[in-house]
């Protein structure tokens, strides 16, 4: 490792930084009572929590696909009166406390709320129940994905956009082979790292959905309610997802971040090729 471009206390502030992040896990790793760490992470409250986790992220991940690359797309490539208020909106989950916006989606979807009232009236009951699992976990990830996105569509420009449409290529056409080609690593690296945040969300999905066993109580509730019960399954249970979030980390992560934009390849980028003629 070469450190002489840097201060020392610059690379003794940086371990101990690392120390920081890395002492607590290597603690709570030497806490696991291993020669029961399998039945600990099989038990079947264990395996219901995980699968519904899985199930509920992956989900709210696809939400957030949907949801996410539009608003990245306006952000970047619009502009309106009061742009910079609607972006600090889309991020505001980001320093939000998870607690404050389970509150927010009760309010808002819950029996009495803004919209669940009428959902409601209807006989669809969406707070505390696996769907409010979902929105909950939607709702703290969608940030991690309009940032990543919106940040590599400014990163690339609108010039090959620009060519496309001189071609004759129409806005539909420009989005979907020139736009979306060029910054996929990066709607890939959100995607995961959103799949990753709605994972180990914890305090929207206590307050808005509960914890009920089967349809609510995801793997961080489920380590929570064993804290109490059993700090040996609790400990376990983390571990897991340590591993998952470890891994999932680690593909976002090789996922370049704008593609072939590599600021360390010499070659300019190639534009995906629009066809001659109108093409909408």
């Amino acid at each position: 490792m070469n450190t002489a471009a840097l201060p020392r206390w610059v690379v003794a502030a940086a371990v101990v930084g690392a120390v920081f992040v890395v002492l607590p896990l290597a603690a709570m790793t030497l806490r696991i009572d291993w020669p029961r760490f399998i039945p600990l992470v099989t038990s079947e409250g264990a395996r219901a929590a995980l699968l519904l986790s899985l199930r509920t992220s992956v989900s709210a991940t696809i939400l957030c696909v949907l949801f996410g690359v539009p608003l990245a797309l306006v952000l970047a490539r619009t502009s309106f009166p009061g742009r910079r208020f609607v972006r600090s909106l889309v991020l505001l989950p980001l320093v939000l406390p998870p607690v404050v916006g389970g509150i927010a989606l009760l309010y808002t979807f819950g029996r009495r709320g803004l919209i669940g009232s009428g959902l409601a009236s209807l006989g669809i009951d969406v707070a505390f129940s696996t769907t409010a699992v979902v929105l909950a976990q939607a709702f703290v990830a969608l940030p991690f994905l309009v940032l990543s996105l919106e940040g590599a569509l400014r990163t690339v420009g609108t010039r090959y956009e620009a060519v496309g449409a001189t071609l004759g290529a129409g806005r539909w056409t420009v989005l979907r082979r020139i736009t979306l080609p060029l910054v996929l690593p990066a709607l890939v690296s959100g995607a995961v790292l959103s799949f990753a945040r709605a994972l180990g969300e914890f305090g929207a999905t206590l307050t808005f959905a509960g914890s009920l066993q089967g349809s609510t109580r995801t793997l961080p509730l489920e380590i929570y309610l064993q804290r109490e019960t059993d700090p040996d399954a609790a400990v376990a249970l983390s571990l897991v997802l340590v591993v998952v979030a470890v891994v999932v980390v680690g593909v976002a992560h090789r996922v370049r971040p704008l593609g072939s934009l590599d600021p360390r390849s010499t070659a300019s980028p190639k534009a995906p090729a629009a066809a001659p003629g109108r093409v909408d």
